[in-house]
């Protein structure tokens, strides 16, 4: 699929390239019509215009280039299609509703303006969640799927509100978005002392985190539409994205990082926590990321290294059904 095939009916005719973090061969980056306005899509090419597609969803406060690293790692065998999901970085003006479910119809809408078929559809944290719906949803339109520390979910809590129930989850994430930084090396620090980032600093992550800063010195701050991930955050907790998972179509890996958030040893998922969500074992398969936070298990080398494995082996499984 070449930049002009890739581009009809986006609404938008001007890819342009950025650099790897390591140097490598760039990202384009196009402009996606979705409701409401348009959505900003990084890819990164594969080698052969035959090898298969890869649409990847971020976190809850992530953006496209959290996925940079595992493009790296696909090393060219696969295509990697990663929005800023819509109140993000470059789509951060995308106006609501949000909600898991509009994020799963911009996810659909990507697909068929990209020309995408039988494409692996993989997401990690909120991004999981999103995939699974999406799947659930547009059954017909992807070929596979590959679930990255995230997409099982627990009832909530009754006796806690929404606010209380956001703060629960993503407490430390949500606080970020109302903090201001004097430049983008103060942004920086802030991230490299992050427990989580502390001991797999790397040009890939840097360039994450920087894609996430807007604003101007000494004023900088984080692009993430606070209203967006608060309805996001509780949308989590919704029926319909919570029973997703159980109604895939295909049966998908479920990648679990073995500590948390903060790098804490309780990760999002462990044995019991996974027996508890009573998974149809012919729909997900739980596998262990061990040496993983919930960060590294997408930014860390050895995580994206899996992750990029995993695509690669759901693409060629799927060819071979074909």
């Amino acid at each position: 699929m070449s930049p002009t095939d890739a581009n009809a009916g986006t609404g938008s005719s001007n890819w342009s390239g950025a650099a790897d973090p390591a140097g490598h061969p760039p990202y384009e980056e196009v402009r996606v019509a979705v409701d409401g306005g348009e959505l900003a899509v990084l890819r990164w090419p594969a080698a052969a215009p035959d090898a298969p597609a890869v649409l990847a969803l971020h976190g809850i406060t992530a953006n496209a280039l959290s996925w940079a690293r595992v493009a790296h790692h696909l090393a060219g065998r696969a295509t990697l299609i990663a929005p800023d999901l819509r109140g993000r970085a470059a789509s951060a003006g995308l106006p609501g509703p949000y909600g898991i479910p509009a994020h799963a119809e911009d996810a659909a809408a990507v697909a068929r303006a990209l020309g995408l078929r039988a494409a692996v559809l993989t997401g990690h944290s909120m991004g999981a969640f999103t995939a699974a719906l999406t799947a659930a949803r547009h059954p017909r339109l992807f070929g596979a799927a590959v679930l990255v520390d995230g997409g099982v979910g627990f009832p909530a809590p009754v006796e806690l509100s929404a606010d209380e129930l956001l703060t629960a989850v993503i407490g430390p994430a949500m606080r970020r978005l109302s903090m201001t930084f004097a430049d983008r090396a103060a942004y920086r620090a802030y991230w490299q002392a992050h427990p989580a980032f502390r001991a797999a600093w790397s040009p890939w992550a840097d360039a994450y985190v920087q894609r996430d800063l807007v604003g101007t010195e000494p004023e900088l701050r984080s692009s993430c539409r606070i209203e967006a991930v608060r309805v996001d955050g509780v949308g989590l907790f919704a029926p319909e994205v919570l029973d997703a998972v159980h109604r895939l179509p295909f049966r998908t890996p479920l990648l679990w990082a073995e500590r948390g958030l903060m790098d804490e040893p309780q990760g999002l998922y462990d044995p019991g926590r996974l027996a508890a969500a009573k998974l149809d074992p012919d729909l997900v398969v739980p596998v262990a990321m061990p040496g993983t936070n919930h960060y590294t298990a997408l930014i860390g080398d050895e995580g994206a290294r899996i992750v990029a494995g995993h695509l690669l082996a759901a693409a060629e499984a799927r060819s071979a059904q074909d």
